[in-house]
């Protein structure tokens, strides 16, 4: 019996050593973790249960059959977060490169199947060179079955990817179909082609971090929600993120203490709208003014400014939050801001998390680019997912809400159940100027009388009024007491029980 033992503790600790202290110490050479050292700061001490940890590679082709180290370069389990349970994967870089073989890939299907199976999310680490040339389709049929299970998974548990090394080839697809991907500055990568092939092929020469860099995901491309100076950073973040999140489809997110009095009055938000209407303020200002203990987790921080998406909590409750940014391209709408806010609406609808809505939009940017690019049905992807949400929906008009962005932006039209506007709320077609040029184009060679066709404009529709006189504003509100009539909203609306007509799923305008 002792014998046993001592072998099963032997095979264990070589199993937890990975490709060995030299890899290891190459590991941390790179300022990276090993996959075991990223999870044991993720998880809750102690929670952690792995599975599959003696499992080895099959294959036998290119002399493989003399290396098959446990675990197949993947360290699968699952663990507890704030006392909250939570499936991981972690690609272990150091055994075969973090490659993925059919074994390897059957460890991480096994996991998400059970999560899908018991409503709890998953959190995947990425570390891994890509598939391993030497099993061929076998490999790719893993990443396949992976895919499948990625699927599947969507809008029924919280997945979040994490890149923490390189993610390349057909590898990339997994994290892309997750609900948030997270990257760690200069040592996580994502590309479909590596450097080397796009030179071969388009002649461009780039390196990896330009072509597939945490700056170039979270600025440019839109791939990645956000990205951390390290692991440890990395680690802790989502650890935050994951409190924010429901289990699963079916549960509710978490309600946490809170120590801020929900009938909190704001006295600056009363000046927070400048006199000039062209003039910006933060629109963050007011966010966190509103929230619990002014906590607020941004997504998408770098990509499309002029829109922002995160989390907060009102009465301890987790409430999604998309909000017209001012100070960035005045807060218009976009194709990237579009698209942007509906994939985080729908996230939110998917998970029964409720969405508050901030708004101070002049309308959709104009211009040939936009046009070009779409910007009519990635416009609609917006309106789509706010028009389909069935979740409960506040909204605040502070300062503009012009033209189609006025509907789109949760709008009475669209089943938003609480409308507020703001005393400085302009609810109009189009601005004051705009507006008398084209109802009194006659008398455009008259300033002095322009200018009081104008002035005649914004005091009739420059304001909510007229809105609220047809019951598309429920009230308009003081500034300093949003955060009260926010939170008394959302508590009513705890038991809204809202439905769409049967089908098997929508068709977005994707």
């Amino acid at each position: 019996m002792t014998d046993i033992l001592t072998e099963l503790e032997d095979r264990r600790k070589a199993a937890r050593s990975g490709g060995g202290q030299r890899r290891i110490d190459a590991q941390h050479a790179r300022g990276k973790l090993t996959a075991r050292e990223r999870i044991e700061l993720l998880l809750d001490e102690g929670s952690f249960e792995e599975f599959d940890m003696f499992v080895a590679h099959r294959c036998t082709d290119f002399g493989m059959e003399e290396n098959r180290p446990s675990g197949d370069g993947v360290v699968t389990g699952w663990g507890t977060i704030n006392g909250r349970m939570v499936y991981v994967f972690s690609q272990d870089f150091t055994v075969l490169g973090g490659s993925v073989s059919a074994t390897h890939a059957q460890k991480i299907c096994k996991i998400m199947d059970m999560a899908v199976q018991n409503g709890a999310p998953v959190i995947g680490i990425n570390d891994s060179g890509g598939a391993r040339i030497q099993e061929g389709v076998d490999s790719l049929a893993g990443y396949g079955e992976v895919f499948q299970r990625n699927i599947k998974a969507s809008g029924v548990v919280p997945q979040i990817s994490m890149i923490m090394g390189p993610c390349a080839g057909g590898a990339v697809y997994s994290p892309a179909m997750t609900d948030f991907i997270f990257m760690v500055q200069d040592s996580s990568y994502m590309f479909v082609t590596g450097p080397d092939v796009v030179k071969t092929v388009t002649n461009e020469v780039v390196t990896a971090e330009e072509l597939g860099g945490a700056a170039t995901h979270t600025k440019k491309s839109s791939v990645a929600d956000g990205a951390f100076k390290d692991d440890v950073d990395a680690l802790v973040e989502v650890r935050r993120l994951f409190d924010f999140l429901p289990l699963n489809n079916r549960d509710k997110a978490p309600v946490r203490p809170f120590f801020d009095d929900p009938d909190r009055i704001e006295d600056s938000l009363d000046t927070l709208i400048p006199k000039n209407a062209n003039q910006p303020y933060d629109m963050k200002e007011l966010i966190e003014k509103v929230a619990d203990e002014g906590d607020f987790f941004e997504i998408q921080k770098d990509f499309a400014a002029n829109i922002i998406t995160g989390f907060i909590r009102l009465e301890g409750a987790t409430v999604g939050v998309v909000a017209n940014q001012p100070m960035v391209l005045a807060g218009v709408l976009d194709i990237d801001s579009s698209r942007k806010a509906a994939r985080f609406v729908r996230f939110c609808d998917a998970f029964e998390i409720p969405i508050l809505t901030l708004v101070d939009v002049p309308g959709f940017l104009p211009g040939t680019a936009q046009e070009y690019g779409g910007v009519i049905k990635h416009g609609a992807k917006l309106l789509f997912a706010y028009g389909e949400a069935t979740v409960p929906k506040v909204t605040v008009i502070t300062r503009k809400a012009y033209g189609g962005a006025y509907d789109v932006m949760s709008s009475k039209h669209l089943r938003g159940d609480f409308n507020y506007a703001w005393p400085t709320a302009q609810i109009a077609v189009m601005g004051a100027k705009g507006a008398t040029e084209i109802l009194y184009r006659s008398e455009l060679d008259d300033p002095e009388k322009i200018a009081e066709r104008t002035a005649e404009y914004e005091t009739n529709f420059a304001n909510p009024f007229r809105a609220a006189e047809r019951g598309f504003i429920d009230e308009v509100i003081m500034p300093h007491s949003t955060r009260k009539r926010v939170s008394r909203a959302f508590a009513s609306l705890r038991t809204k029980k809202q439905t769409n007509p049967w089908k098997k799923h929508d068709n977005i305008p994707l």
